[in-house]
């Protein structure tokens, strides 16, 4: 806290002593059509507060030189397409901001009623559930820290779990039902510290500076995903400046680093950002120990050449590396069933090749890898050491990946979206769990698992929007999947609308079918589970729109998924697999387990039109699950209700406050049987009471100042955030203590400053 002070003594007295000079940036980018790529030219693109501007040229490209600096929104128009507002263009010193527009085809003009410019996007191919940030909303999103992840938990659509995990709980859904896609390539998991099998983890990985925006899916998607059950987030990057060279310096919550770009030739740009994790080396200097210091550190870049404006062709590397080794008392006194040594390794390299073949047809083709290594030794923390790890953990796991996406646009009125995916995978384990019990505290026999997995899978997919009239527009689409290991063949068809009772309202529904291949972890444990069924989910959403201003919308939705075939362990009949642990040993699994989860959202959304913006948020909702008791039981995410209030204000150009604050209901936990905790030396719980009771009620506030400082040549930004700001202390867990034989609280993050620095050369 004296640091913070400190900072916010420099940050006044900085704003008194900073050049009075009018310092100057630049504006650039490209306008292009949102449904073709196609490039447009004599757009107008005017900076609202400025009343400055320029027309796009030929190439679909501008450029506005020597704007003061400060926060603007741009809007972008031309006659035949929808205007388009983008907020949040941050105008630097001598740097030059990135700006682009992506303009949609504007139906004919109801009679009486004149178009409003648009602050929200809008897609056809999805009418529901669909969420998009920009690259300013999420590095300055209190409580986030600059974690794409992060936001999102503002969101209605994902429960409120754990302060310490960025797993995205999507509408009653389960980490692993979840997918990122960056620039058409799809990353696995963006997270350090990654749980094998799913999407989570506790620290993100990519560099928010990279970012140009985020549209998160949270259901009813288009047929062009396939294999997940809950939601697809698209990650657009931006490029590097291809007309100078730029650097900046990064000290903040997840590490200190750097980003680096600029030209490669007359055609080609190039970026790159590394980060590393410091706490290990502050922990050096005080000359404390190491065992419980966690390192970490990534490595993104991406390079691009542009052929035409028409042909772009771009690689793009996402690595990351993780290493903990939390001694037996570290782990003792940080509450850990476990202690060992962890190293990590996930990497993605890829290719995308951009094509627009004229003015109603483009594609985007990617061929990627994926590599990750987990080399893991865990021993239980309260057990006599024996040298030999109870968890013994050397997986090799590489996905090679083509993907197809064609878009033509056959009419006004018509448009269609098709292509296929493959992937060839080939995973080693070379794994083993000592004999131990589970969590109902029966006996389980240990597990070795030496395989190598190799399968493949191929989709299909085709997609159809058409306007059937002026106000109702339809998209149809149909998945084909297939999976070699099972040899499963799936067909998803999937169905949405959009009605439009005026120019500012609209009736929106969708309903879909959506499968997913069971982790490999998971099936290859047992000859016999390599014959289960793919999990699949029916989606029903339906919802109203209404734009209360050009800036604010009000949007209502009512959902509900039920699943089917997800895998159930009869010897552990009440406990759902997939939300326990996938390396576990289960001898016999049966895939006739099923879930269901239903609620109803409610998002009120202001973009930064002037000085305050805002999201507010609040829903009902119920998630359960049938096992092999034939018991519906709650699952392990459901809140129930969840309220969330995030906003800020622009007190000067370059000074700005947030807040964030949560409140949700406490999700189900199973009570720990003491006696049989005693008996076993780790944790029982009560089988007879699973998901009965649950943890109080969750509340936080984060709170966050920035300042931008504009220098000659250099900016600066300063920012200042505390977590949990009033110190509630929200339960994480229920823990067995088997060193005092209690039960005893373990706490999420209580009151937490967070200090940022980005200095820009």
């Amino acid at each position: 806290m004296k640091i913070i002070i400190i900072i916010l003594n420099i940050i006044v007295l900085s704003s008194i002593l900073c050049s009075n000079e009018l310092q100057m940036g630049n504006l650039m980018g490209r306008v292009i059509d949102a449904e073709t790529n196609y490039p447009l030219n004599n757009v107008s693109v005017i900076i609202k507060e400025l009343e400055m501007g320029v027309y796009a040229n030929e190439k679909g490209q501008y450029h506005i030189y020597n704007v003061p600096v400060g926060s603007y929104s741009v809007s972008f128009q031309i006659i035949g397409y929808q205007p388009q507002m983008k907020t949040d263009a941050i105008i630097r010193s001598q740097r030059t901001t990135f700006i682009n527009g992506e303009l949609k085809r504007k139906p004919v003009e109801i009679e009486g009623i004149s178009v409003e410019t648009a602050y929200f996007a809008q897609t056809e191919e999805q009418t529901t559930s669909i969420v998009s940030f920009s690259n300013e909303e999420i590095r300055r999103a209190p409580g986030s820290a600059g974690d794409v992840s992060r936001i999102m938990m503002s969101l209605p659509s994902v429960a409120k779990v754990n302060d310490q995990s960025n797993n995205l709980i999507v509408r009653g859904g389960n980490p692993m039902e979840n997918t990122f896609f960056i620039d058409n390539i799809e990353i696995p998991n963006i997270n350090h510290f990654p749980h094998q099998g799913s999407s989570g983890g506790p620290i993100g990985i990519l560099n928010v500076d990279f970012i140009q925006d985020v549209t998160f899916n949270t259901g009813g998607f288009s047929a062009i995903y396939g294999d997940r059950l809950s939601s697809v987030m698209e990650i657009d990057f931006r490029d590097g400046n291809p007309n100078e060279f730029d650097g900046q310096i990064d000290f903040n919550f997840a590490g200190f680093g750097g980003i680096f770009e600029g030209p490669t030739s007359k055609k080609s740009s190039a970026m790159l950002a590394v980060k590393r994790s410091y706490l290990k080396y502050i922990i050096d200097a005080v000359d404390v120990g190491t065992s419980a210091a966690p390192e970490y550190g990534d490595i993104q870049g991406k390079f691009s050449y542009e052929f035409n404006p028409f042909q772009k062709l771009s690689f793009l590397t996402v690595f990351a590396d993780d290493h903990n080794s939390p001694d037996q008392e570290n782990a003792a006194e940080n509450y850990m069933s476990h202690y060992g040594n962890q190293d990590l390794y996930q990497g993605t390299y890829g290719l995308n090749w951009r094509a627009v073949w004229n003015e109603s047809t483009f594609s985007n083709t990617s061929l990627a890898i994926t590599s990750s290594q987990y080399d893991e030794d865990f021993y239980e923390t309260f057990k006599e050491p024996t040298g030999i790890p109870d968890i013994k953990n050397r997986t090799r796991e590489q996905e090679l990946k083509f993907r197809n996406v064609n878009f033509k646009r056959f009419s006004e009125k018509l448009g269609m979206d098709f292509g296929i995916d493959a992937k060839y995978l080939k995973h080693d384990y070379d794994n083993y769990l000592a004999e131990t019990t589970n969590v109902i505290g029966d006996t389980i026999p240990e597990l070795v698992l030496k395989d190598e997995i190799k399968a493949e899978k191929l989709g299909g997919f085709i997609s159809l929007n058409y306007d059937l009239f002026q106000k109702f527009s339809t998209t149809l689409g149909l998945r084909v999947d297939y999976f070699s290991l099972n040899k499963n063949m799936t067909v998803s068809p999937r169905f949405a609308c959009k009605y439009k009772l005026n120019i500012k309202t609209s009736l929106n529904g969708s309903v879909g079918v959506f499968h997913q291949n069971l982790p490999l972890l998971l099936l290859s444990q047992n000859e016999d589970n390599k014959d289960l069924k793919d999990p699949y989910a029916t989606h029903y959403i339906i919802g109203i729109e209404h734009l209360l201003s050009k800036d604010t919308r009000l949007v209502v939705e009512a959902y509900q998924k039920n699943y089917s075939n997800f895998p159930v362990d009869p010897s552990q009949p009440g406990i759902f697999v997939i939300d326990d642990n996938f390396f576990n040993y289960y001898e016999s699994l049966q895939d006739n387990g099923r879930a269901l989860s239903r609620g109803v959202e409610v998002i009120l959304q202001k973009k930064l039109a002037e000085r305050i913006y805002g999201l507010t948020s609040a829903t009902y909702f119920r998630s359960r699950y049938k096992g092999c008791d034939g018991i519906w039981q709650d699952r392990s995410y459901d809140n129930r209700f969840i309220v969330s209030i995030e906003g800020g204000y622009k007190l000067t150009p370059g000074l700005e406050m947030s807040l964030r604050w949560i409140y949700a209901g406490g999700v189900p936990y199973t009570p720990i049987d003491v006696e049989q905790s005693m008996a076993n030396h780790r944790v029982v719980y009560d089988e007879t009471r699973i998901n009965e009771e649950r943890y109080p009620d969750y509340h936080s506030m984060n709170v966050r100042l920035d300042k931008r400082f504009f220098f000659n040549k250099t900016n600066l930004v300063i920012y200042v955030s505390v977590w949990n700001a009033y110190n509630q202390k929200n339960i994480a867990e229920y823990y067995w203590n088997d060193t005092d034989q209690t039960v005893d609280e373990v706490y999420q993050w209580t009151l937490l400053p967070i200090l940022g620095v980005e200095y820009e050369f």
